[in-house]
């Protein structure tokens, strides 16, 4: 599908609403308002719509840059894969990642995380037969933990003086897995280190390791995969922006590439439409963004809203790395597996980050290996005889600094030499586990922290917005509404991170603005596809 670029005279007339970004959930929002009926227009200003769903393509090879696995979505009754069906109109296929989803390397040993709830504890109780209890304890947590994030979220959209009415009742439950780091909570289950190392070991879909993430992040990323495990949607992540866009603009409504917004434009404390990059203004009473919740309140001009103090010092989430890889050869001949692989130093992942950030030299506090081509089942038909591999790791954004004015792929040899250097040691990690791609590697490509705010204007180059610590989560005016009338924010800073909390955070948004349940709504839009198949 070939995406549509801005020009002004194919913008439509008589605009409902804006919504600027086209990650998951601008998406969400635009695909459920235009089905509402809603005039909708989506602007994004990268070339390539999606957010962290999109696809890009070099030397032959198609690569994604964020989605790598997710969850629930095997499941035809699961909300989750109910709303994706409902947005794609169930064009939207998925493969499962199989029996174990992911493999965690220690310098001693691995385990394996099973996508059979009961297999993934029982085989936990085997690897530390003396922490049953403990165990059996972690897994009921992140279950409780997860199933009271309902209340919390909803609260979000409540209006007024009723917000504070109701905040204490329907938070109360889910700020108490929240309030605390992960390792506290953890460690009043069990003094063993390594246990607790392997029970976080997924920190990385988060982005903050277990002394400074809050519980309630990992309940719910933990707890997202403990049912099934992990999916893959058929024909790449791409295929969630194409099903989406396509249903959008069958019922009325476009997305356009290359349309950067530089302002939003207000009238007193009303939103009245956006300014772009080239200087045009779009007008609609309604305007969502999707581009976090600083970058938004950022390009209100005038806005009287002291941003620093209502952080109240949360900082951006980490930036990162990611190698992207291509190989000769299908992904059954060169033995990809579809299971993910995490690889770590040691059982401290705080204290493995900690020496990392303070120098770029010492090991890397994990290492993610994901095998795209091995997960798709369409692969081979779209690219024969050929692989691809992404290797991620942290990166501050501090070491990659002095470039940060220079041009995207004309920043210099030396960043390219700075490149080169991290890069060889990604293959490196890879090779340890694989020594016969060693000659299969045809073509590689490193992005660092300047690539992903070049294309995501996120200020430090992170992926997951505003970190998510315990502070994060007693911040009341993370939410829908915003101090300007009729402008809405949605995306990861509102839920959480992720597919996942950003296919929610968009539907969260369309509830505020439609003043009903939409989720429920979709549902029996569901039932009723199904009632007359």
């Amino acid at each position: 599908m070939r995406w549509t670029p801005y020009q002004q005279e194919k913008l439509n007339s008589d605009i409902d609403v804006i919504i600027v970004g086209s990650g998951i959930s601008g998406l969400t929002a635009a695909g459920v308002l235009a089905k509402e009926g809603k005039k909708v227009v989506v602007l994004e200003k990268h070339y390539e719509i999606g957010g962290f769903t999109h696809t890009f393509k070099r030397r032959g090879y198609e690569w994604n840059t964020g989605l790598h696995y997710i969850g629930q979505v095997q499941n035809p009754e699961s909300t989750m894969r109910q709303i994706f069906d409902y947005l794609s109109d169930f064009k939207l296929k998925w493969a499962h990642m199989g029996e174990v989803y992911d493999r965690l390397f220690f310098p001693d040993r691995s385990y394996c995380f099973y996508s059979d709830p009961q297999k993934f504890q029982n085989s936990l109780c085997v690897d530390f037969p003396e922490e049953q209890t403990a165990i059996e304890t972690y897994i009921h947590d992140i279950v409780g933990g997860s199933a009271c994030r309902s209340n919390f979220f909803v609260q979000k959209i409540i209006p007024g003086p009723l917000a504070k009415l109701t905040y204490p009742l329907l938070t109360r439950k889910f700020l108490q897995f929240s309030k605390n780091t992960t390792y506290e909570h953890l460690e009043k289950l069990t003094d063993n280190q390594e246990l607790i190392a392997v029970l976080t070991g997924q920190w990385g879909n988060y982005g903050l390791p277990p002394k400074q993430s809050s519980f309630g992040i990992h309940a719910l990323v933990a707890s997202h995969y403990l049912d099934n495990g992990g999916s893959y949607p058929i024909g790449g992540s791409r295929r969630i922006a194409e099903t989406i866009v396509e249903n959008i603009e069958n019922h009325g409504g476009q997305v356009f590439s290359k349309a950067g917004v530089e302002s939003f434009l207000t009238e007193g404390k009303k939103v009245t439409g956006v300014q772009l990059e080239n200087g045009d203004k779009i007008f609609a009473p309604l305007v969502i963004s999707g581009i976090g919740a600083v970058n938004t309140f950022s390009k209100v001009p005038g806005l009287k809203f002291d941003l620093k103090e209502k952080l109240q010092g949360l900082t951006p989430s980490c930036g990162y790395m990611d190698l992207f890889i291509g190989l000769k050869g299908t992904p059954q001949s060169l033995g990809l597996p579809k299971n993910n692989y995490w690889i770590y130093p040691g059982y401290d992942h705080d204290d493995n980050v900690t020496k990392y950030l303070q120098d770029h030299k010492s090991e890397f506090p994990i290492v993610y290996i994901s095998f795209p081509s091995a997960k798709d089942p369409e692969w081979t038909q779209r690219y024969p005889d050929k692989s691809t591999i992404e290797i991620i790791t942290l990166a501050s954004y501090d070491w990659f600094k002095k470039w940060e004015d220079a041009p995207w792929r004309k920043r210099g040899e030396d960043y390219m030499d700075f490149k080169e250097y991290f890069s060889k040691r990604l293959l490196e990690k890879l090779y340890e586990h694989f020594p016969h791609l060693r000659d299969k590697v045809d073509y590689y490509e490193l992005s660092t922290p300047l690539s992903t705010k070049h294309f995501t204007s996120y200020s430090r180059g992170e992926m997951y917005g505003l970190n998510h610590t315990p502070q994060r989560f007693a911040l009341k005016w993370l939410r829908p509404q915003t101090p300007i009338k009729n402008l809405f924010i949605t995306g990861q800073d509102v839920v959480t991170n992720g597919v996942a909390g950003a296919l929610f955070s968009g539907m969260l948004t369309t509830c505020a603005i439609m003043r009903k349940n939409m989720i429920t709504h979709i549902q029996k839009e569901i039932a009723k596809e199904n009632e007359n198949e």
